[in-house]
């Protein structure tokens, strides 16, 4: 377990309270923030990139072009999916607080779209639309997926919302209550959501923490505004995704938690979770940690020895942040105000990994380096213009701007430890110490082509695929996605069509100085008559 600070590298002021920390297709991104304006990406979606140990950057992400807007989102309800039945791994999101204090009631489903030849990464967003009771508008709630009898389903529950409309006056107009404690259910296939109140959940509740396995989720501790407590509470929610209706049912168990706004993240494929930060009171952080066990007997909690805070964490009166891949958190500290410190706030990396486990992701995460220069060394500034007044020459090395998604050679991956002289997938037959060229196009190393499915994807040797030289030629061609045996079977390319070209329209040349010929507009009776005239 280490605590290791960060130095952010011109994108503090991205990192607020309320942000949230996905992980999809092997990265860490960043959501809920306003975007870089005058860039490619204005969608507040940022990948988090730990350099040396001690430098944190952003890399902004892009949104495919069928997508639709995703609004910067503050304590949404985030799920993540696993992928299942063929669909790939996302995210749902619901609700949130946008910085204009408007609260959202939308459903957002997050996927990836596309990932380039320089690992540039491409998020697809769609709305999905809910029918039959729909959940309101809230913020501060929790969304679960439970499995039950071959279906799956997303629950929903808790979170703050405004005060209804016939209760609000002009003093409390911004005031927030608790939604009412209402459990919405509704499955990913065709959006239909249903209300249920079960009588264990008598009083509201937010900011709480919500742990699912199979057809169970555990509602750990939250805060209750009618209350103003933070109780220690812990509900058993069993769902059963029955043929006609489903039925729920609750229990509510003896060991829970008082905390609220906690950061929990994910120690392994299996069900073990990780406790840390969070409130005891409105003034009182609780600097414990505590390990979170599902089984299939039901929930363990036991304590665990936290990091050594450092005194700027203790005596921080608030802190934020979100899980930062497994067994991995991020920390945000504010400065409390201090004229010296430029930026707003301190960030942490809080790892729980052994050294072991330390190791061998420092070595992955060394050889899958794909950095790029793009948007690295900008400085983010708000939604109205991009100033440089005031910038240091050595800010202003190595900018981007003008540049778009150009090549750049630091994006090639570490050969060393990855690439060309790995296993490439199960059945590869390379040995680099007996290698001997196979195409008539290889010169010291053998062809490869990346397949783009599976986690950051992977290169792949073409002559383990058994490709043609032709073939080859004709899949490295246009802007084509690659898929291996383990990932598809036989490679197949989605390619870009090929843009129309209107036809120019040929319009004939009138000479200068041509001269029409006089027309005279008469009636029939006058052409009769200078006829007869002239004959």
């Amino acid at each position: 377990m280490t605590l290791q600070p960060l130095t952010p590298v011109n994108c503090a002021s991205l990192l607020q309270p309320g942000c949230s920390l996905l992980q999809l297709d092997g990265e860490v991104l960043l959501f809920g923030q306003k975007g870089w304006p005058k860039r490619t990406c204005p969608t507040g979606i940022f990948s988090v990139r730990f350099k040396h140990n001690s430098e944190m950057k952003l890399r902004a992400i892009s949104l495919s072009n069928d997508s639709c807007y995703l609004p910067p989102l503050r304590c949404p309800a985030v799920c993540r999916l696993d992928p299942y039945d063929g669909l790939p791994e996302s995210y749902l999101i619901h609700g949130g607080r946008t910085p204009n204090n408007e609260i959202s009631s939308n459903l957002y489903l997050l996927t990836v779209d596309s990932r380039g030849c320089n690992r540039k990464l491409t998020l697809c967003c769609k709305e999905k639309e809910l029918v039959g009771e729909v959940p309101g508008a809230r913020y501060g709630h929790t969304a679960s997926v439970v499995q039950s009898l071959g279906k799956t389903a997303c629950v929903l529950f808790g979170g703050r919302s405004y005060m209804p409309a016939r209760e609000r006056t002009t003093e409390t107009w911004n005031s927030v209550v608790d939604c009412p404690p209402q459990v919405f259910l509704f499955d990913l296939e065709f959006g239909c959501s249903s209300a249920h109140i079960l009588p264990e959940l008598s009083e509201g509740q937010s900011f709480h923490l919500a742990l699912a396995r199979e057809d169970c989720v555990y509602f750990l501790g939250g805060h209750s505004l009618a209350s103003d407590s933070r109780p220690p509470r812990l509900f058993r929610l069993r769902v059963e995704l029955l043929q006609g209706s489903p039925r729920l049912s609750c229990e509510a168990l003896v060991t829970g938690l008082s905390i609220s706004s906690a950061i929990t993240t994910r120690t392994g494929p299996t069900h073990r979770y990780i406790i840390l930060g969070g409130y005891q009171s409105d003034s009182q952080k609780s600097m414990d940690c505590s390990t979170v066990i599902l089984d299939e007997k039901g929930i363990h909690i036991e304590h665990l020895e936290p990091p050594k805070w450092i005194p700027d964490i203790i005596q921080s009166r608030t802190w934020f942040g979100g899980s930062a891949g497994e067994s991995g958190i991020l920390l945000g500290v504010p400065t409390e105000g201090r004229p010296s410190q430029q930026d707003m706030h301190y960030f942490y990396h809080v790892s729980f990994q052994t050294e072991e486990q330390g190791t061998d992701v420092e070595e992955g995460t060394q050889g899958c380096s794909q950095e790029s220069t793009d948007y690295d060394d900008s400085t983010p500034l708000e939604d109205s213009e991009e100033l440089y007044f005031g910038r240091e020459p050595h800010e202003l090395e190595d900018s981007s701007d003008g540049e778009g998604d150009t090549y750049n050679e630091e994006d090639e991956e570490d050969e060393s430890q990855t690439g060309y002289w790995i296993k490439c997938c199960l059945g590869c037959q390379l040995d680099p110490n007996t290698w001997e060229p196979y195409y008539s196009t290889e010169l010291h190393r053998p062809a490869m082509i990346f397949c783009s499915r599976g986690e950051e994807g992977h290169w792949v040797h073409a002559q383990c695929m058994e490709l043609s030289e032709a073939m080859l030629l004709r899949l490295s061609q246009g802007n084509r996605k690659y898929f291996c045996h383990d990932h598809g079977g036989l490679p197949y390319q989605e390619m870009t069509p090929p843009r129309q070209v209107m036809p120019l329209q040929r319009i004939s040349m009138k000479v200068k100085d041509r001269k029409t010929p006089v027309t005279i507009k008469m009636s029939p009776a006058k052409k009769r008559f200078f006829r007869r005239l002239f004959d």
